[in-house]
C-alpha cells in the first residue's frame, strides 16, 4: 500500500486540512460533555434559567461549529481520495498497456479488470476514510480519557482498563480478517472470469446446449465465494457486539464508581454525566474505528493486489534501431523455438524460414499447428525462446517499440472494431492519411461499395465491436485499417474467412499489385494461399513443406489432404 500512496503527491494540501479539520470537530466534541456537566451542576442545580439558556446556545454554537469542520474535512478528504483513484487508475491502465501477451497471459484478463475497478474503488473508500476517521477516532479515543483524567483521576482509571481491551478485539479481529479478504477477492476474480467467459461464448455455449453446464459452474463458483464472504463477515461482525458488552460493562462500573466518589464529595452529579458522556463517545469512536479497520483491512488486501501488478516487469525489452540492415529480406526466422508461459512443450519447434521483400507467403496448417504463433513472433507479440527473428536483417529485439510496429499491419484472425465512424476505425492505420488514402484502402480491402451505400458513407457509425456489420464486413475493414498503414510487412491471420471465394479472389487480386509489399496469409483455405510464391506447410509447430501450390500438390500429403478436400468441398457449393 504503502509504495501506491506516491499518487497522493498532487494532494498534499487536501491530505492535511483533511485531517486537520477533523481534529478541530474532535476537539469542539471533546468540549460538549463539560458544557452538559456545567448545565447540570450550576444551571439545574441552582436553577438558574438563564444560566441554562447560555450553555444551550453555547452548545448550538458547538454544533454548527463541528458540523462547519466535518463537512469541510469531507470535501478534502474526497477530493483526494477520488484523485488518488484517478491517478492510481491511469497509473495502472498504461501498465497494464506495456506489459506483453506473456504476462497478460499469466496474470489473466478477469484479474487485471477486477483489479482495475473493484480494487481501486476499495482502495479510493480506504484513503477517504483514512482521511476522516484515523486520526479523529484515536483523538476522541484519548481525549476523552485525559479529559476523564482532568475531573476525577479514580474514575478515569476505567478507561485505563477499557481501551486496551477494546484494542485487543478490535486489532485482533483485523490480522484474523485481512488474509481472508485476500482471498475473497481472488473468489471473485473467479466469478468475473466465468462471467466473462459465458458473455463473449453465449452463442457457443446456446449452440452445444451447455447452458446448464455453465450454470452448475457458475453457481459453484458464486457459492464458494458467498461462504468465504459470509465466514469473514460472521468473524468482521463479532466486532460490534464484543466492543458494546466491554463499552457496557466498563459504563456499569463507571456509574457505580462515579455514585461511590459522588457521595463521598469528591466529585459532582454533572461530573458523573460527563464521564458517562465521555465514554458513550469512546464507544462511538470505537465503533467507527472498527468499521474503518474493517475498511482498511479490504483496502490493504485491494492495494497489495494492485501493487503485484504493478511489480510486473514486461518480459520484452526494445532497442534502438529503428531501419534494419538488409532491406531486401524482410523476414528471417533462425531456428526459432517458442514456447508460451506455463507450458512445457514448444509451440514451434526449430524453425527456419527467409522471406525477401515483395514475397507472398502462405502459411497453411491443422489446428493447432503453429500458424498464428509464427507470426506473432514478427511484430513481437511474443518473444521466440530459442533463437532469432530477424525484419530486415535486424532482430526484432534490437527495434524500437515503434520502429518495428510502424513496418508492421496485421489483421487479426478475431476481427476487433472501436465504437466510433468508420473513418475513426481507420485512421487508426495512420492518423496522417488524406481522404485518398482512405478511400483507395477501402478499394482495395473490397468495402468500398458496401461503405459508399451507408447514408453517412465513411462517416457512418461503428457500434462497439462493430456489431452493426456481418463478419465479411468487419473483416474487410480492419484489412482496410492495415492497408491505410501502407506498411512494409502485411500479416493476414486467417482474415478472410467469412468471405466468399469471390471477394477473397478479388481481395488478393488487389493485395498482389502492391509489388513492395511482403505479405503473410495465414488461411485455413487452400483457395487463399494458391498463389502464393511461397507456401509454408505446418504441423505440430513444424515446417513439413514448403513451395508452391504445384509442388505441394505433388510432394506434400498433408498439403494435398487439406486441398483436395476444400476443392472438392469448393466445386460441390458451385455446382
Amino acid at each position: 500500500m504503502g509504495k501506491l500512496l506516491v499518487y497522493l503527491k498532487d494532494y498534499k494540501k487536501e491530505s492535511v486540512l483533511g485531517p486537520l479539520f477533523k481534529l478541530l470537530e474532535a476537539s469542539f466534541e471533546l468540549i460538549v460533555p463539560l458544557v452538559m456537566a456545567a448545565i447540570i451542576d450550576h444551571g439545574v442545580a441552582d436553577g438558574d434559567k438563564p444560566y441554562i439558556m447560555k450553555m444551550c446556545l453555547v452548545l448550538v454554537l458547538l454544533a454548527v461549529i463541528g458540523l462547519t469542520c466535518s463537512i469541510t474535512a469531507q470535501y478534502f478528504a474526497a477530493k483526494a481520495a477520488v484523485g488518488f483513484s484517478t491517478g492510481l487508475r491511469h497509473a495502472l491502465f498504461e501498465h497494464i498497456q506495456k506489459l506483453s501477451f506473456s504476462e497478460m497471459d499469466t496474470v489473466g484478463t478477469s484479474t487485471l479488470i477486477t483489479r482495475m475497478t473493484s480494487d481501486i474503488n476499495q482502495t479510493q473508500n480506504g484513503v477517504n476514510l483514512v482521511l476522516r476517521l484515523f486520526l479523529r477516532s484515536p483523538f476522541i479515543v484519548f481525549g476523552a480519557m485525559i479529559m476523564a483524567f482532568t475531573i476525577d483521576v479514580k474514575a478515569a482509571l476505567v478507561f485505563v482498563v477499557t481501551i486496551p481491551l477494546l484494542s485487543v478485539v478490535v486489532f485482533g479481529i483485523m490480522l484474523v480478517s485481512i488474509p481472508l479478504y485476500k482471498k475473497v477477492q481472488s473468489a471473485l476474480d473467479k466469478v468475473l472470469g466465468i462471467t466473462r467467459e459465458n458473455l463473449t461464448g453465449s452463442r457457443v455455449i446456446r449452440a452445444f446446449n451447455k447452458e446448464d453446464d455453465e450454470i452448475t459452474d457458475f453457481n459453484n463458483s458464486n457459492d464458494a465465494l458467498t461462504k468465504i464472504q459470509l465466514y469473514v463477515g460472521k468473524i468482521s461482525a463479532l466486532m460490534n457486539p464484543l466492543t458494546y458488552v466491554i463499552i457496557n460493562g466498563a459504563v456499569v462500573v463507571l456509574v457505580w464508581t462515579g455514585a461511590i466518589r459522588v457521595n463521598s464529595g469528591y466529585i459532582t452529579q454533572g461530573e458523573v454525566v460527563a464521564l458517562v458522556n465521555y465514554m458513550s463517545q469512546i464507544l462511538v469512536e470505537l465503533i467507527k474505528l472498527a468499521n474503518l479497520i474493517i475498511n482498511l483491512t479490504k483496502a490493504f488486501a485491494c492495494a497489495n493486489r494492485i501493487e503485484d501488478v504493478m511489480k510486473v516487469e514486461s518480459s520484452m525489452k526494445f532497442g534502438n534501431e529503428t531501419e534494419g540492415k538488409n532491406k531486401e529480406i524482410a523476414v528471417e526466422f533462425k531456428d526459432v523455438s517458442l514456447m508460451y508461459a506455463g507450458s512445457s512443450e514448444n509451440t514451434i519447434e526449430g524453425l527456419n524460414l527467409k522471406v525477401l521483400k515483395g514475397q507472398t507467403i502462405g502459411v497453411i496448417g491443422g489446428t493447432g499447428s503453429g500458424k498464428t504463433s509464427l507470426i506473432n513472433m514478427i511484430p513481437r507479440f511474443y518473444d521466440a525462446t530459442k533463437g532469432e527473428v530477424l525484419v530486415n536483417g535486424t532482430n526484432v529485439k534490437e527495434y524500437t517499440e515503434e520502429g518495428l510496429r510502424n513496418k508492421i499491419g496485421i489483421v487479426p484472425q478475431k476481427a476487433v472494431l472501436f465504437k466510433g465512424t468508420i473513418r475513426s476505425n481507420l485512421l487508426w492505420g495512420n492518423e496522417s492519411a488524406t481522404e485518398n488514402d482512405l478511400m483507395e484502402a477501402l478499394k482495395q480491402a473490397q468495402s468500398y461499395d458496401f461503405v459508399m451505400q451507408k447514408e453517412n458513407g465513411i462517416d457512418s457509425v461503428v457500434e462497439q465491436n462493430g456489431r452493426n456489420f456481418s463478419g465479411g464486413q468487419r473483416q474487410r475493414l480492419t484489412i482496410a485499417r492495415a492497408l491505410v498503414r501502407k506498411p512494409e510487412i502485411l500479416i493476414l491471420d486467417d482474415s478472410s474467412s467469412a468471405l466468399d471465394y469471390t471477394t477473397d479472389a478479388n481481395l488478393r487480386k488487389e493485395i498482389a499489385k502492391l509489388k513492395d509489399m511482403t505479405v503473410f496469409i495465414v488461411s485455413q483455405r487452400t483457395a487463399s494461399i494458391m498463389d502464393a510464391d511461397q507456401i509454408i506447410v505446418l504441423d505440430k509447430g513444424e515446417i513439413v513443406g514448403r513451395g508452391r501450390h504445384e509442388e505441394l500438390m505433388e510432394s506434400n500429403e498433408i498439403y494435398r489432404e487439406i486441398a483436395n478436400s476444400q476443392l472438392n468441398q469448393k466445386s460441390l457449393t458451385e455446382d
